[in-house]
């Protein structure tokens, strides 16, 4: 339960950035000419298909993270992350390198996109799953923040709990964009957006406390800990 509530607190404290990054694509989502209902549900349908996502890439970080829980590393994997997040907010250089590894894995963004642009033409309910679905596969380097933490969760679950979290916690703010393009003016975007690095910083931090393994609250004993899920 605390991974869930972690995962739908960072990804809707963070969801500014969603609106910012994917806000376009979300405004201009086919179907406008269908009924009220169908219109709202085509839109909640294309959130939970970033959702989905989000829980799969969960799983398969989960699994690398597993790995390095079993052999022993854990903890110092839980200290680098926390370490790499808060110093991408607070030293220059190590956010302009974070940078460019989100401007690197953006180059295989064209197989994305033109499966995304077919689905539009195809319009429906599938197709909005469908769009949902690829555009968590978009780069962005806010999901790469939550897989970040997700990998050292200790256990597949936990990781898909964490992700799936965030994924619901991004949905108020993505919805709302998709049906009301105006509801979030770009000057209160621009206020928002100066919150996610200090969302950053307190997760890498809470993050190093945890690498810690003190025994205390939010910092387990990781060498002695069970690898099962909710640990």
């Amino acid at each position: 339960m605390d991974w869930f509530i972690a995962g739908l607190t960072f990804g809707f404290v963070g969801s500014v950035h969603c609106v910012g990054m994917c806000g376009p694509l979300a405004m201009s989502l086919p179907g406008a000419g269908a009924n009220r209902w169908r219109y709202l549900v085509e839109r909640l349908i294309y959130n939970l298909g970033r959702a989905v996502t989000y829980t799969l890439l969960g799983g398969l970080f989960g699994a690398l993270g597993l790995f390095v829980a079993l052999a022993g590393y854990q903890q110092w994997l839980s200290i680098g992350i926390g370490a790499i997040m808060v110093l991408s907010v607070l030293v220059p250089w190590v956010q302009r390198r974070v940078g460019q590894l989100e401007r690197g894995a953006s180059s295989y963004m064209r197989h994305v996109i033109g499966p995304i642009q077919s689905l539009y033409k195809q319009g429906g309910t599938w197709a909005m799953l469908g769009v949902g679905v690829l555009n968590g596969l978009l780069p962005c380097g806010f999901v790469y923040a939550a897989l970040a933490v997700a990998v050292t969760a200790g256990s597949v679950y936990t990781s898909m709990t964490f992700m799936a979290a965030f994924g619901l916690g991004t949905l108020p703010a993505m919805f709302a964009v998709s049906v009301m393009n105006r509801l979030v003016s770009a000057e209160w975007r621009a206020r928002l957006q100066r919150l996610i690095p200090v969302g950053v910083v307190v997760v890498g931090l809470l993050l190093i406390w945890r690498g810690l393994s003190l025994g205390v609250m939010l910092s387990p004993d990781l060498d002695g800990a069970s690898l099962m899920p909710g640990r």
